[in-house]
């Protein structure tokens, strides 16, 4: 079976985080992504430490499989006439340049669509395409205090803190892999391209959800919440014998349960406490109560219990304890691939479980200009002569 994006060819120009897994992302579900490099130097992560396999970057490696990397130097004239043929025959071009970029190489959406109408351009940047702040350098933890994520993100009483996970860049390749592939749908009813402009400021805004009308029509600005959570009580991390262990009681019916494992049923008909609304209130009370009675069993004796009484609960995992998982292991979110220069290397599985998609193996991560030749021959025609001479010239 076809995967989604079979036949779909996307030329990437992005670099760093962001632009590499959301192109991860759409070669996952089949499209043909070309990674467009600088002759010599490639995207910058190639050289990203600490861990290395035989010279390749490890954080390099984690976000570029299921791409084929052509080097081609498209400052000059002649690699940017041999960019302009492969967009003739491709669906999408994406990039993550600052504003105005585009417009020194001469390859905006503008340009590009006089000769293929239907090219989907996407540009993703700190900021956008537009705004006071448009040509202002920004990173994940500059996009995440900005945002407002990290006034709420961290243990009260401390600093805030960044999420762990890059969300100001991964926020960003989400937007860019559905709105990518909404243009691609226009496309197929339309005949038309699109221009795309994606701000990663913006994503992680939109993320607020909740957080942003609570605001508006109530008026609470948030508050470091640790673990916890603004509208549920208890929702968060405690401390147990040999680790921690997160409950969520987001719905009525498991308050009732907790209390049972507790070994306190009375609690859940408590008026105190026999609502969500009346225990936002006791808060501290809910929470000193707790505090006090999950030291008294190690992790996997509390789950025992509340695996049986079928409360929302999960141990906090080490990232080792993740990958050992069961659940983890059965969805083959762990999986093997043969780097051409690494040999076997493990990385995470394609989410994606459908037919077409969870049954194709994962390509490698390439090495910097691995493809050139093969995409120059097969979509271009290109002779080896004039490989040859490209490549004297130091254009590929």
């Amino acid at each position: 079976m076809k995967q989604p994006l079979d036949g779909v060819r996307i030329l990437d120009l992005t670099r760093m985080l962001t632009g590499g897994y959301a192109a991860m992302l759409l070669g996952d579900l089949g499209a043909e992504v070309i990674k467009i490099e600088a002759p010599g130097k490639g995207d910058p992560l190639r050289q990203m430490p600490p861990h290395f396999v035989k010279g390749e970057s490890a954080y390099f490696l984690a976000i570029s499989r299921n791409k084929k990397s052509l080097t081609l130097d498209l400052r000059t004239d002649e690699g940017r006439e041999i960019f302009y043929e492969l967009v003739k025959k491709a669906d999408v071009v994406f990039d993550n340049f600052r504003p105005g970029v585009l417009e020194k190489l001469r390859v905006t959406h503008y340009i590009l669509k006089e000769m293929n109408p239907g090219i989907v351009c996407c540009s993703i940047s700190s900021y956008g395409q537009t705004g006071p702040f448009k040509q202002g350098p920004g990173f994940d933890l500059v996009i995440q205090a900005l945002s407002g994520m990290m006034s709420y993100t961290g243990e009260p009483g401390r600093v805030p803190v960044r999420m762990g996970a890059t969300m100001g860049d991964l926020a960003g390749s989400m937007f860019a892999v559905y709105s990518i592939s909404a243009a691609l749908l226009a496309k197929e009813k339309t005949g038309e391209g699109r221009r795309i402009d994606l701000s990663l400021l913006d994503c992680l805004i939109s993320m607020h959800t909740y957080v942003s009308t609570y605001y508006w029509l109530g008026g609470q600005l948030p508050e470091l919440q640790g673990s916890g959570h603004m509208s549920v009580v208890p929702y968060r991390a405690y401390r147990t014998k040999d680790g921690f262990l997160t409950i969520a009681v987001f719905v009525e019916k498991f308050w009732q349960l907790l209390c049972n494992v507790i070994g306190r049923p009375e609690l859940g008909s408590d008026e105190r406490y026999n609502s969500t609304a009346k225990r936002l209130e006791r808060r501290q009370e809910v929470d000193t109560l707790l505090e006090g009675i999950f030291p008294e069993k190690a992790n996997d004796e509390w789950m025992e219990l509340l695996n049986k009484e079928g409360v929302p609960a999960a141990p906090v995992l080490a990232i080792d304890k993740v990958f050992e998982h069961p659940q983890v292991l059965e969805r083959e979110m762990v999986v093997d691939v043969e780097h051409p220069k690494g040999g076997k290397i493990r990385m995470l599985g394609n989410p994606v479980k459908q037919p077409g998609v969870d049954e194709q193996p994962l390509a490698p991560t390439p090495t910097l200009g691995q493809h050139t030749e093969e995409v120059l021959k097969t979509i271009l025609d290109f002779a080896d002569e004039k490989i040859a001479e490209l490549r004297e010239k130091k254009i590929i």
